[in-house]
């Protein structure tokens, strides 16, 4: 018989509804064939499942490094909605379906414990949806009550909301109608006492306004989680705890021992390049060390003495009897050392903590002696430098260096043909008139790879810099032109999307759009425990993050915006979470960091031409009596044919209101 599992959602709230009572008189004593249904009022549903056959959170019963994989899927029946693409079986997740993936996907990954190798794999479905509330938020909510009741051992139970302001009034988990006049758009997961992730837009928010909506939204997690942990203690599975299988104590001592003092001097190389070959080459030498030949401990090897404690007795005849008695014969004693075994330890284990020693020395450095890998203090940015009209013949070009991070971003400029299609369940809008594409080659780090369709990071953080740029693009009535924007990514060490913000702003003022006022975005990182290294215990925040800070340190926090607000923000977190009054510094640190990098944007050199160029679409908008665009058309399209190869014109567009 197939067990249920009812969650009742009401704005705000979060109850359970006859969940035991239900199963009581289904005669059920642990869901171990259980399905998950929580539901919105009206009719969305998100359907999870718990069984090994129909599993959103499936333990592989093979032993592989830890990796968890999130998908998510919205079924063409949730809207009755019809699309030519999906005559066939999709083989790929649409863009908005990788959007909710990272959106479930980042607050899970610290609550893993370490240790966990078993691959872990969940799986959501939108089976139904009533076009009233958006499924996001539930898809996380509903993979953290999934994650919850499974074997994995997951250290916290999270949950997600999202948070619009209408009329200066947050709403919680707000209808996609409030959310057509709302002012923010912020989406945030979290346990019950912390934040894990926040992901959100807004038209220029000011930094009290975001600690207050994401002060709401925990307020509403925080509920939801108690609920969670209720229906955990009555129906949860046996948490795989003896599965964790972390590296032997004494092997971190062992590495510090072995890589102490070319650690510190490899730490000390400003190039990227150059000292990530010296980390490599040092990684090497200590896994062939302690997996291959085998690692005496100092203090074990000096404590060898030739005394006699250190001899043993060997007989080197044999016993003899004569008349009865035994002669125990001639005894030799040979001096033999007691040399301490080799220890050999297992690859992955030396990987695993070779990373976390490399990590804990970056820190310490970090907070005690104040400078980072690059030599900058932590409140210091990276030199910036910027050029326009890098391209003769595209619309509008900016070449944008901050450090070893470039991004080339183009703008191209078109009519309504160029529009990205859009197939999302929420957006009732067909088509884009802005979008942003990212694109990071596996050349922009030194490597090679295989190039194919965007991944998951190229997708989010498109999205993330399409988001913070659009708020200050004009109205499409005066500025009726189709916009793309290319970032490429020439060169990276941290904050690449942060970068294509900068980069695409000085785009679009390159390729003459009317923008309202230029933006610019930074990614900040936090020591959150500096006490450990040498510190008094507060948090110690980095403004321009590198890729080994970010790699490192326990939160990557992006924020885009000018002075007066923010546009857009996202924010994932390494360890167990962080309060508000650390979310409050870093933000107020970040506005530090804009009003820097665009004072340095405003030197580019060549400066953004301002005007269209001369190999830029004209698009001429004119008003006909509505009652008059059928003469116009002509029959069969016979006279609009006429005109446009009498002017030599590319294309003619009419519209119902006789635009």
């Amino acid at each position: 018989m197939l067990q249920m599992i009812l969650l009742i959602f009401s704005q705000c709230q979060f109850t359970i509804k006859n969940a035991f009572q239900l199963l009581e008189e289904l005669g059920i004593d642990t869901p171990n064939h259980a399905v998950l249904v929580i539901r919105y009022p009206m009719f969305i549903s998100f359907t999870l499942t718990l069984i090994f056959k129909l599993n959103p959170v499936v333990v592989s019963l093979n032993v592989k490094e830890g990796q968890k994989i999130t998908r998510f899927t919205i079924r063409i029946y949730a809207l009755f909605y019809y699309s030519i693409c999906w005559v066939t079986r999709l083989s790929f997740l649409f863009e908005v379906q990788v959007l909710v993936c990272r959106l479930i996907d980042r607050p899970l990954r610290p609550t893993m414990p370490k240790g966990f190798y078993y691959e872990t794999q969940i799986l959501s479905w939108v089976f139904s949806y009533d076009g009233i509330h958006s499924p996001d938020c539930l898809a996380v909510t509903a993979a953290g009550i999934a994650m919850a009741l499974s074997e994995v051992p997951n250290k916290q139970t999270i949950a997600g909301v999202r948070i619009g302001m209408v009329n200066d009034q947050f709403v919680v988990n707000p209808t996609t109608e409030q959310m057509e006049d709302s002012e923010l758009d912020l989406v945030m997961a979290g346990t019950d006492s912390a934040i894990l992730m926040i992901e959100g837009y807004c038209d220029f928010l000011t930094e009290e306004k975001l600690l207050q909506a994401v002060e709401a939204g925990q307020v509403a997690i925080r509920e939801i989680c108690k609920a969670i942990d209720v229906l955990v203690q009555k129906c949860g599975k046996k948490k795989m705890v003896d599965a964790i299988n972390l590296p032997p104590p004494e092997l971190y001592k062992h590495v510090e021992d072995i890589s102490r003092d070319e650690l510190v001097k490899a730490l000390q190389i400003k190039e990227k390049i150059l000292r990530r070959k010296a980390l490599s080459a040092l990684e090497e030498k200590v896994i062939t060390i302690l997996s291959e030949k085998g690692y005496v401990a100092k203090d074990e090897s000096s404590g060898a003495s030739e005394n006699l404690a250190d001899v043993i007795e060997e007989e080197d005849e044999d016993e003899i009897i004569v008349d009865g008695e035994v002669d125990e014969g001639e005894v030799h004693i040979k001096p033999v050392s007691r040399k301490p075994p080799c220890q050999l330890f297992s690859e992955v284990d030396v990987k695993l903590v070779f990373k976390e020693v490399s990590s804990k020395f970056l820190r310490r450095r970090i907070v005690e002696g104040g400078k980072r890998s690059d030599g900058r203090s932590p409140c210091e940015l990276r030199p910036i430098n910027s050029q326009c009209a890098l391209l003769p013949r595209a619309h509008g070009s900016a070449l944008f260096t901050r450090g070893e991070t470039q991004a080339l971003a183009v703008v191209t400029l078109g009519d309504y043909q160029m529009a990205q299609r859009i197939d999302s369940l929420v957006d009732t809008e067909e088509s884009k008139s802005f979008y942003l594409q990212y694109t990071f080659p596996p050349s922009s780090v030194g490597e090679v790879g295989r190039i194919g369709a965007p991944n998951r990071r190229e997708v989010g953080h498109g999205m993330l810099a399409e988001r913070a740029l659009e708020p200050i693009l004009p109205p499409e009535e005066d500025f009726p032109y189709i916009i793309r924007v290319e970032s490429t990514i020439t060169e990276s060490n941290g904050s690449s999307s942060m970068a294509s913000v900068c980069g695409g702003c000085l785009a679009l003022q390159d390729a003459g759009v009317p923008i309202k006022f230029p933006v610019a975005g930074i990614a900040m990182g936090l020591v959150l425990d500096t006490l450990e290294f040498g510190g008094d215990g507060t948090p110690l925040i980095l403004s321009d993050i590198t890729g080994s800070e970010d790699a490192s340190g326990d939160m990557d926090f992006k924020v885009a915006g000018n002075e007066n607000g923010i546009t857009a923000f996202q924010m994932d977190i390494k360890v167990v979470g962080i309060t508000l009054p650390v979310m409050e510094q870093a933000l107020l640190q970040a506005k530090d960091g804009r009003k820097h990098i665009l004072n340095e944007m405003s030197k580019c050199s060549p400066p953004p031409a301002k005007t269209l160029s001369p190999y830029a679409p004209l698009i001429h908008v004119m008003k006909v009596n509505p009652s008059k665009v059928n003469l116009i058309i002509g029959s069969g399209g016979k006279t609009i044919k006429g005109i446009i190869e009498e002017t030599g014109v590319d294309a003619i567009d009419t519209g119902d209101d006789g635009t």
